[in-house]
């Protein structure tokens, strides 16, 4: 299984007619995560007029959640989860903050507003695969660190500890996990220790 997903926070900021939006995107794990993340953008523009917003919260895209929060009803909320469908965006949260401007936009110009804006955001943020992967830790003596490094190189290293020996904390995907460990072992001549440790979604 993979799922795509946004892999940090990203922002946006338009005018139209005289209204401010702002838009901020989130890579949120869980419903409890995306409110965590509205109540932030909340507490952050306690003055706004709205704080309209879509969330697909899960891996499989079947927690979703939308609010017009104010706005004529779905002329806001439902635009923007439109646009996390269309993106195929899984584990993510949109808030669209407005500062209404003194122009009534009108269902459609709403409608066209906070979608564009939600767009606006979801292509100011980097954009990622998740997928299934494995932690790997390799163990080498000390006379082996540079072959362990030059092996590493264009690896996900999470972590190194030189201690009584040197340990390399990878992440692989889990399909070339068995490829990874064969081909440290044939790199190294068999002169490596090799851990699995714990799999999650990565976002390689």
């Amino acid at each position: 299984m993979q799922y795509k997903s946004v892999v940090s926070e990203a922002f946006a900021e338009k005018t139209i007619e005289k209204s401010k939006f702002l838009t901020y995107v989130a890579h949120t794990e869980g419903g409890e995560a995306a409110q965590a993340f509205l109540a932030r953008i909340r507490a952050i523009h306690p003055t706004a007029t709205h704080v309209c917003y879509a969330y697909i919260a899960d891996k499989l895209g079947n927690e979703q959640r939308f609010s017009d929060d104010g706005e004529p009803q779905g002329t806001a909320g439902m635009p923007i989860l439109g646009v996390l469908k269309a993106h195929d965006l899984r584990e993510t949260a949109v808030a669209v903050v407005r500062y209404f401007g003194g122009v009534k936009l009108g269902a459609g110009g709403l409608t066209r507003a906070y979608a564009g804006c939600a767009a606006d955001g979801v292509e100011a943020s980097e954009k990622r695969v998740y997928t299934t992967g494995v932690e790997v830790t390799l163990v080498v003596d000390y006379p082996e660190v540079n072959a362990a490094m030059k092996f590493l190189e264009g690896e996900k290293v999470l972590s190194r500890d030189f201690s009584s020996e040197a340990a390399f904390k990878v992440i692989v995907k889990e399909t070339d996990a068995e490829d990874f460990a064969a081909r440290a072992e044939d790199f190294l001549n068999g002169r490596v220790k090799l851990r699995f440790g714990d799999k999650y979604f990565y976002p390689f």
